[in-house]
């Protein structure tokens, strides 16, 4: 008899999707130690260069091969531009401007384009279920977002300005994860191909630096470095492979769920090691896009 159960509920969807969550749920506090010193631009640089250089170490020990063509290089390139340089840029800046558990409220909000994207450009239509863990979702972000707008201490202009920076990150992040959901995707080795999309970001990551910023910055501190090797490694070179093949498997908008509850990790390791206080707008968010998060998963993926 065969399972019945959808892809996006088995155990090797489940647990990289578990991982990716927790790892990029610990990242918000991690990259706002990264900007107290240098510039966001050579932050985002240093991280992708080490991961770049991390993912072209595993390609070699899986011996995938590099010889990509000018589609492959051209592919890899347009990751590394939209997820690479762009969406992190703009999620660095915006931690100028606001809390990072603002930012990553406002980031939950990537469901939307994906979902959207997916429908315009993959064909991909959306199950009765999958809307309805959607809706119960994004009003768990809704409660979430008012609860961290009113504990945010910047005024009203910084917090639109960071609101808006973050919604050009998830702009550019959806972009990404829809090509990566594409048939062409698949035509190219995972690891070789996130390589060259990292040390391609990296060095237009540099570019914008120097542009902005100036020449290089860089901080003694050791914590700091630390943070690049976490970021890099766990964050990046580890995660995004993950991510990307949970992607492939259950489509663009529930692997977009991982976004969804990132906020609440990143409230719960808050409350940890910053002494983070819930209120009963931000549990009933939590549980509300935990309830979300079920309903979608447990969906059926629609035929095209």
């Amino acid at each position: 008899m065969s399972d019945a159960r959808p892809q996006s509920t088995r155990a090797a969807i489940l647990v990289p999707f578990a991982i990716v969550t927790l790892i990029w749920g610990s990242t918000w506090i991690v990259i706002r130690d990264q900007i107290s010193v240098v510039p966001a631009g050579w932050s985002v640089t240093y991280r992708f260069l080490v991961a770049g250089v991390a993912m072209a170490g595993w390609a070699a020990v899986r011996r995938e091969s590099f010889h990509l063509g000018a589609g492959g290089f051209a592919f890899a390139a347009a990751i590394g531009l939209l997820q690479f340089v762009l969406n992190f840029n703009f999620v660095y800046r915006a931690e100028a401007f606001i809390t990072s558990g603002l930012v990553s409220v406002v980031f939950a909000l990537l469901l939307v384009p994906n979902a959207g994207f997916a429908r315009l450009f993959l064909g991909q239509r959306l199950g009765r279920q999958l809307l309805l863990g959607s809706a119960i979702a994004m009003a768990g972000v809704a409660l979430l977002f008012v609860h961290e707008a009113r504990v945010d201490p910047h005024g009203p202009g910084a917090a639109l300005a960071g609101i808006g920076w973050t919604l050009l990150a998830v702009l550019s992040a959806s972009g990404a994860n829809v090509l990566q959901a594409t048939e062409r995707a698949k035509r190219y080795p995972m690891a070789a191909t996130l390589a060259v999309a990292m040390l391609v970001g990296a060095a237009l990551d540099a570019c914008v630096a120097w542009t902005l910023s100036g020449p290089p910055s860089v901080e003694h501190r050791w914590g700091y470095w630390a943070g690049i090797l976490y970021l890099s490694l766990a964050a990046s070179a580890l995660a995004f492979p993950l991510y990307y093949r949970v992607l492939r498997v259950i489509g663009p908008a529930k692997a977009a769920y991982s976004s969804v509850i990132v906020p609440v990790i990143a409230m719960l390791l808050s409350t940890l090691f910053e002494g983070y206080r819930w209120s009963t707008l931000s549990v009933a968010g939590a549980l509300l896009a935990g309830a979300g998060l079920v309903v979608a998963l447990s969906a059926r993926r629609p035929n095209r």
